[in-house]
């Protein structure tokens, strides 16, 4: 999350596996509730959006993306951790080039040393049926 009154602009991939997509889990401590965001970041000054997608997944996961096609633009406005959000997503839909990411159910990674983080991949139905919550929400329109 950015800077309190700062419209961050961020890069998520969206990854398809049949009825599944790849998702990493966050928790939001002040309202006590689980949520789940497709993958990726920021996008740095001076660096395209595509650019970003494919430093993200690197950083984050070590994996490298293939079939990258964008989809489109959501402005994203939420409360997280009790503080206001305004995100500007550049949304693409993407491919991991090693099958490996296919077969994992889960695994750990880091955004920083003290935050860890959990992606896996979830049945979509159980997102469109609101037992789990996905954000942001209009992503459900690009599923």
């Amino acid at each position: 999350m950015g800077k309190a009154g700062e419209i961050r602009v961020i890069a998520l991939g969206l990854i398809r596996d049949g009825e599944r997509i790849f998702v990493s889990e966050g928790y939001d401590p002040v309202k006590q509730e689980t949520f789940y965001r497709a993958l990726g970041g920021g996008v740095d000054f001076g660096e395209t959006s595509h650019a970003a997608l494919k430093r993200e997944f690197q950083e984050e996961i070590q994996a490298e993306l293939t079939n990258i096609k964008y989809l489109g633009c959501i402005e994203s406005l939420f409360t997280f951790n009790g503080r206001q959000g305004h995100e500007i997503v550049q949304l693409y839909q993407c491919d991991f080039v090693d099958s490996k990411f296919y077969k994992l159910e889960s695994l750990i990674f880091s955004e920083s040393q003290h935050h860890k983080h959990k992606a896996l991949w979830m049945d979509i139905s159980r997102f469109k049926s609101s037992e789990l919550r996905l954000v942001p929400e209009v992503f459900f329109e690009y599923l």
